[in-house]
């Protein structure tokens, strides 16, 4: 008898406590005015990214988190503050960052969402950023294994970040008609950006390659906050780019000239042809062309679509695709029957930056051009790495 009240008491002291913290959490959040909860398949980091960097710019006092390649906290001064992390990534790492913002006496709180099950993307939400602003990049065929294995499924699943009663901006073209129907049940207005509305001229000024998409996206929401268009891009012509951007790196060495492009964070069919296309009819590529796929076991599938796209969409325009990382036999297996030649396929068995560098020399002519794909994980980041600290010139 004893025990069991001794239980009861222990029980029920925990219970007061959660409900304690509950409430404390809550008067946290509702004192910053503005909160924008970012989600989407692609381009989250980089849109956090840019949003802040466009209120910061105006005068508004905006931290920002994103939890890209690598987590970081944006500063108010637009520093990054790097994310100490003792375990792997979990959802309460957002109340702590919504403390600190709370603390600060923050305006704006820009978070990326770091929840992939639907369950815990509405917790997220509804209990613990009550967004003001929801925005959703773009809608596409990834994490199948836990948010559904239609692009509709997964619409639903990231559905559950978006506010009742608020406001929804998206890039999303093709799946419009999706979040429509989410934001209609929700009774939030939905606002759809256009890429077609920024300039070449206006691309020029980043320091890294950005996406046209996730620029207006980021002019949208800085619009609906109260920021020009002009001083929003001042802003975001500042931002450093996420560890995962789109960057290019040119290497000049024995007489070779080779331009490395980092796709690795574009780990989906879609967003690694739009890379392609953005290559080509932006900047163009120069030599042999290589693509060079990382695969790990964990995210097999992802190899596997890649390797899919490649054969169907891009066959007849690269010359090689060098294989590294894990299971590279099986990927080279369904490579070729996907139509890609067995002769264009280079496996590299040793997991380790210096091997691709060097049979990458080996291969290259005057001129060649490397696209990196498949995912930053793994042997990704160190090839990286290798490429852009070897590099001559930047973009």
């Amino acid at each position: 008898m004893y025990i069991i009240v001794v239980l009861a008491v222990i029980i029920m002291t925990l219970l007061i406590f959660a409900l304690l913290e509950y409430s404390f959490h809550q008067k946290l959040v509702f004192s910053i005015p503005v909160r924008v909860h970012i989600n989407g398949t692609r381009g989250k980091s980089s849109v956090t990214r840019l949003i802040g960097g466009g209120l910061r710019e105006g005068g508004i006092k905006t931290i920002t988190k994103v939890t890209g390649t690598f987590p970081r906290l944006i500063l108010e001064d637009g520093s990054d503050a790097l994310i100490y992390r003792k375990s792997s990534a979990n959802i309460m790492e957002q109340l702590s960052t919504v403390k600190f913002a709370a603390q600060r006496k923050t305006e704006v709180l820009v978070v990326e969402c770091m929840a992939l099950q639907p369950q815990y993307q509405k917790i997220t939400e509804n209990q613990m950023i009550h967004s003001t602003i929801g925005v959703m990049t773009n809608v596409r065929l990834d994490h199948t294994d836990v948010m559904g294995y239609t692009i509709p499924e997964i619409a639903e699943s990231m559905g559950n970040s978006i506010p009742q009663n608020g406001k929804l901006f998206t890039a999303e073209h093709d799946h419009f008609n999706l979040l429509e129907q989410i934001t209609s049940r929700k009774k939030t207005s939905i606002h759809q950006s256009n890429s077609e509305q920024i300039t070449n001229e206006e691309m020029k000024h980043f320091k890294y390659l950005e996406h046209k998409e996730n620029v207006a996206l980021a002019l949208s929401v800085c619009a609906e906050v109260g920021i020009d268009r002009k001083t929003a891009l001042a802003g975001m012509y500042k931002c450093n780019p996420d560890a995962g951007a789109l960057t290019k790196s040119r290497i000049d060495v024995f007489g070779k000239e080779i331009v490395f492009y980092n796709a690795f964070a574009a780990n989906d069919p879609e967003s690694t042809l739009m890379i392609w296309e953005k290559i080509n009819d932006e900047i163009g590529f120069e030599g042999k062309t290589f693509f060079l796929l990382n695969n790990r076991q964990d995210r097999f599938e992802r190899g596997k679509q890649l390797v899919e796209m490649l054969g169907s969409k891009l066959n007849n325009k690269f010359d090689f695709l060098m294989l590294v990382g894990d299971s590279i036999d099986v990927i080279e297996g369904i490579a070729v029957s996907n139509n890609i030649e067995r002769k264009k396929i280079i496996g590299i068995s040793k997991k380790n930056a210096e091997a691709v560098y060097e049979k990458t020399l080996e291969l290259a002519q005057e001129n060649s051009s490397i696209i990196a794909i498949g995912n930053m994980g793994g042997v990704g980041a160190d090839i990286a790495k290798f490429f852009v600290h070897r590099e001559t010139s930047k973009l």
